[in-house]
């Protein structure tokens, strides 16, 4: 275990900084925008560009790393993030705002690539799934850590974004000083979202409309709760719940979908998920009984991504197991970007509750094209079917395939133009001696 896991601590702990830091950020950003008077519209085109700004990250981020190297463009894009989140308090102004989130997003898209590469890069068949779910673990804990950090001062103080930003900081130095060895440059894969359509329609659609709904919730779960009654502290505990919830559930759900056709459990959590959704919007809930139904949200709304992400992977040839997960990651953060900018529109035009109808909409949509592709294309015995992993399909896993491909896969086959060979050094010639005369 500690051979394993010893080349890895300080990786890890670089995780760990970087994911509090931004897990603080995020929490504080829609709610220091209410202080502000940032309409839901605001808040929701911040969520949006954060999100487009991951997307460009996933698709940018490979070339800088090809480019410096996983340490240089790691130190490179913490430091990036770290100065954007001084930004906010020192510029309070939505349009400035909604800038240094696209920033922080394509920050955090390039760190999530050179880490889980790395982590990756380090595993191998036998320990894969060990690494990468105590990667998981890492993420859940430190996300819910750093929400819950918002207690610790007021909104409105500089004291937070401080602390984000000194967080986000820290995560350069145990890579920095690392003695482990940088992982090979990343493989640039081809790309092909129509293909990858016709493979899993449900895993790429489902992955795309979970974005939609889900990026609301995140961006905007704290405004409804706000209006609710909360306090900005309590809307960050309410926040914390249901990452907890969702937490809990992945595995449960996960081996559920094993035993049975993945499709049918996406659509029943999807099914859940709108009835969760619209209870939240109708029941005149406060205080404890909000708790109860965000930790209730989270285990339904936050296990769907990965039931959809293990379905396109099962549809998928191992050898296009790298251009299915980057498939999935787009996917997932295009819907992200247009679902709080949508939901937003909703929430100023006819109330704060209006997010989970929005949601519960999105959620029945998809279960309606999932009841649609399952009579087009029945389940057939066999179908094929990878065992659920829990590091493959989270969220923060998706740029990581369920098994290592091959090396000699065509796919990840990354073009490399040798450098040309040094010219031979012209060997001295000697020169005749001259004949006297």
């Amino acid at each position: 275990m500690s051979k394993t896991f010893a080349p890895l601590v300080s990786l890890l702990t670089g995780v760990a900084f970087l994911l509090c830091g931004n897990a603080l950020l995020g929490t504080m950003i829609p709610l220091r925008g209410l202080h502000e008077h940032f309409t839901p519209v605001i808040i929701g085109l911040m969520g949006s560009s954060y999100n487009l700004g991951f997307v460009v990250g996933c698709l940018a981020c490979p070339y800088l790393i090809l480019r410096a190297g996983h340490i240089r463009a790691y130190s490179t894009l913490v430091a990036l993030a770290a100065a954007t989140t001084l930004v906010h308090p020192m510029v309070v102004d939505p349009v400035v705002w909604i800038g240094a989130r696209s920033i922080t997003g394509f920050c955090l898209a390039g760190l999530y690539l050179i880490i889980e590469s790395w982590l990756n890069d380090r595993a191998t068949n036998d320990n894969r799934g060990l690494i990468m779910s105590v990667y998981i673990v890492v993420n859940y804990l430190t996300t819910t850590a750093g929400q819950l950090m918002i207690l610790l001062a007021p909104i409105q103080h500089f004291e937070l974004f401080a602390a984000a930003s000194l967080l986000v900081s820290l995560a350069v130095v145990p890579v920095a000083l690392t003695t482990s060895a940088q992982p090979a440059p990343i493989a640039i894969v081809q790309f092909r979202p129509l293909e990858l359509l016709k493979i899993a329609p449900v895993g790429l659609a489902g992955t795309f409309m979970i974005g939609v709904a889900n990026g609301a919730f995140w961006s905007l779960v704290t405004v409804f709760a706000i209006g609710r009654g909360l306090s900005a502290n309590e809307a960050a505990i309410f926040l914390s719940l249901a990452v907890i919830g969702g937490a809990l559930m992945q595995w449960p759900v996960g081996r559920l979908s094993d035993a049975h056709d993945r499709r049918l459990v996406l659509a029943v959590v999807m099914v859940l998920s709108a009835i969760a959704s619209l209870l939240t919007f109708l029941l005149p809930l406060g205080g404890t009984g909000l708790f109860i139904m965000a930790f209730l949200l989270g285990t339904v709304v936050l296990t769907s991504y990965s039931v959809a992400s293990a379905h396109a992977y099962d549809r998928a040839d191992k050898s296009a197991y790298v251009e299915m997960a980057t498939g999935v990651l787009l996917a997932n953060g295009v819907g992200a970007v247009f679902g709080p900018l949508i939901a937003s529109f909703a929430m100023e035009s006819w109330g704060n509750g209006s997010l989970f109808v929005f949601m519960a909409l999105i959620e029945m949509l998809l279960a309606a094209f999932i009841a649609l592709r399952s009579r087009i294309r029945p389940t057939q015995p066999d179908d094929p079917k990878d065992t659920y992993e829990l590091f493959s399909t989270a969220p923060v896993g998706g740029a990581i395939p369920p098994e290592a491909p091959a090396p000699d896969d065509p796919i990840l086959q990354t073009p490399v133009v040798p450098a040309p060979e040094p010219e031979p050094e012209p060997e001295p010639q000697e020169h005749e001696e001259a004949e006297s005369p």
